[in-house]
């Protein structure tokens, strides 16, 4: 099989052992049925259960037209630097990153691509907060009041004419996948923000779409005041991590 994909889809994973098999099935029996060639790229970041060992298990005996590969590496440095690592090593002419948790079914993926289809758009995000959309499972009141107030802030902070920056499930183009994550600098779950703001000041074009979301009681990211406090500070310095000499971003 050689390197050439029409879709690589990106999977961070953190202690996702008991989540990734479901995940992994679902994922390889929508490819099974799709026209095209795929890959799946499994990332742990610095697990302490056997994640990889799982992945590794889900690719075995793949249809010929799909690969799946699992990397690892340590220590835990957060969910943005996963999703980096498998942004850069995709070799899909498009390349999606999705949740471990299947909160967003593959089913949405014809919404991003129609986006792309269109010639219009370099980069499709799935949206939570669109007309459209369907959420099937929310999360705590306040959990969710607090993101929409963190979201508030960070589209106004990041002028970013988006409606919801952190679903994960997005789709780029292969050249847009590696620029910008080429760029990206921090490791948190602010990541998105930053991603979104370099590839507005890289002129690339985003467009939200609607999806069916699923929010996991049994999440991997844990909130609380430092977390909090760590991932406003990060909001906070993406600007001034991406100033030339010049005194522009770069």
């Amino acid at each position: 099989m050689n390197d050439a994909f029409d879709l690589s889809i990106v999977i961070p994973c953190y202690n996702e052992a008991p989540r990734l098999p479901r995940t992994l099935a679902a994922t390889i029996s929508f490819l099974s049925n799709k026209q095209g060639r795929f890959e799946i790229i499994v990332v742990s970041d610095g697990s302490k259960d056997n994640t990889i060992a799982v992945a590794e298990e889900a690719f075995k005996n793949l249809p010929d037209h799909i690969r799946g590969t699992a990397h690892e590496y340590t220590p835990n440095a957060g969910k943005g630097k996963a999703v980096k690592v498998g942004m850069l090593m995709a070799r899909g002419e498009r390349v999606l990153f999705m949740d471990a948790d299947y909160a967003v079914p593959l089913e949405d993926l014809a919404s991003a691509e129609g986006l792309l289809n269109s010639g219009n758009v370099d980069i499709a995000i799935g949206s939570r907060a669109m007309e459209a959309t369907k959420i099937v499972e929310h999360q705590s009141f306040i959990r969710e009041r607090l993101a929409k107030l963190f979201g508030l802030i960070q589209r106004n902070y990041l002028g970013l004419r988006l409606m919801d920056t952190q679903c994960g499930f997005k789709l780029f183009t292969r050249d847009a996948a590696h620029r910008v994550f080429g760029a990206v600098k921090l490791t948190s779950v602010i990541f998105d923000g930053e991603m979104l703001w370099l590839a507005k000041r890289m002129n690339y074009r985003i467009a939200e779409f609607p999806v069916q979301w699923t929010h996991d009681q049994d999440t991997r990211i844990a909130y609380n005041a430092w977390r909090a406090i760590k991932v406003f500070r990060d909001m906070l310095i993406i600007p001034f991590i991406h100033v030339d000499r010049r005194g522009w971003g770069k």
